[in-house]
């Protein structure tokens, strides 16, 4: 594992160390860890989302990708997914 040193002003670290206290966290490292892989999965969600736009609009057909559309289609992927875990 590599190590990352860097500088924050005392008011972040404070409320870093308040994090780790209230949130059940073991350590700061655990914390910056999982704010890291949340960012991570807010990345590649939005490139999911921007892929399928994409992919829709290149097909002709008019739908419009309001909230309604990403909750169906999260659950039909939600489906499929059950289905081939139990396979």
């Amino acid at each position: 594992m590599t190590t990352l040193t860097i500088s924050l002003p005392d008011s972040l670290r404070q409320f870093i160390d308040q994090q780790v206290k209230t949130k059940g966290y073991g350590n700061t490292s655990e914390y910056l860890r999982t704010l890291v892989r949340q960012a991570q999965e807010a990345e590649a969600a939005k490139k999911l989302e921007s892929l399928l736009i994409e992919g829709l609009e290149s097909d002709g057909e008019d739908l419009e990708a309001d909230a309604q559309f990403w909750s169906d289609l999260k659950a039909e992927a939600a489906g499929l997914l059950a289905k081939r875990k139990r396979r």
